[in-house]
């Protein structure tokens, strides 16, 4: 593990060219690593436009095998640039079965792991059962050359029982690619609520685990191919947060790349002024497997 990490943040919107938007992302992630980033993280889904907004078969002709023309493409950037890639891919596992997939790329451009959605969301404009089976991989770290990272995918971010087996077996570091954003009709109020949720509740896997949190969102505004709805507001504001779930970084609503250092030496430091993991009743949380509790 290295002491202090330089992550490379690529905020960005999209658009319905796949091929710009790849090369969108090679100059964006060029960039950082120029800017000495040595680990660099993606949004959600970041080949394309978010086409879970709506169900339609023809979707299906945007997955891709693993490895496959992606994994390809991001392997020689990330041995091109030196850096340990975090990436975002629809994966084709088989016929009829499908994955929303995390792939990480070693600084040598070697697949180091990979991640499969767990929790699946079916909301409005989000109807991600329709495309995704759930991972079937567990939460498990993915080891690389600058440390051990736990990543998962959007709709496990407010989960905390994957951040804390991730942490458990591990992990240096949690990452979270993401595609959340605002429907039309939300109110300014209601807006600021979602958003400060979503920044709460992963700041509390940094502070319950006492490691850095990276969550990378999408940006800009994306049409509903149906028209049913004025389609979805991608909310960007990525950001890091250190293991007492402090700000390191934080970013707006428009597409940016930052380069942003982290130690990440301090979070044993953290764990030993707060023995969160130490003061665990493992044998009372049996509980936690079931559904729900009903009264005793």
């Amino acid at each position: 593990m290295e002491k202090i990490i330089k992550i490379g943040i690529v905020q960005q919107s999209n658009s319905a060219d796949i091929e710009s938007n790849k090369e969108k992302l090679a100059k964006n992630i060029r960039s950082v690593a120029q800017q000495g980033a040595r680990l660099v993280v993606l949004q959600e889904l970041h080949n394309s436009l978010y086409f879970c907004q709506v169900e339609s078969t023809a979707n299906f002709a945007l997955a891709e095998p693993i490895p496959g023309p992606s994994t390809k493409f991001y392997s020689q950037l990330a041995a091109e640039n030196k850096i340990v890639l975090v990436t975002s891919l629809f994966e084709a596992r088989a016929k009829g079965l499908y994955h929303n997939t995390a792939v990480v790329f070693d600084s040598d451009g070697s697949i180091a792991g990979k991640y499969r959605k767990m929790h699946i969301p079916d909301d409005p404009a989000y109807y991600e059962k329709f495309y995704f089976t759930p991972g079937d991989m567990g939460f498990k770290p993915i080891k690389t050359s600058i440390g051990t990272l736990g990543v998962q995918v959007c709709w496990d971010q407010w989960y905390p029982e994957g951040a804390r087996l991730m942490a458990l077996r591990g992990a240096d570091i949690l990452i979270y690619p993401t595609a959340i954003g605002w429907e039309s009709s939300d109110t300014p109020d209601e807006k600021e609520r979602q958003l400060t949720a979503w920044q709460t509740v992963q700041r509390g896997h940094a502070v319950a685990n006492g490691i850095p949190v990276v969550a990378v969102n999408r940006c800009g505004h994306e049409p509903d191919p149906s028209g049913m709805t004025n389609g979805i507001q991608f909310w960007g504001h990525s950001f890091i947060a250190g293991p007492q779930g402090e700000f390191i970084a934080h970013f707006g609503q428009q597409e940016e790349n930052r380069v942003v250092e982290v130690s990440l030496e301090r979070s044993e430091s953290v764990r030993q002024w707060w023995p969160f993991l130490r003061d665990r009743r493992i044998e009372e949380y049996s509980g936690i497997t079931k559904r729900y509790l009903d009264e005793e």
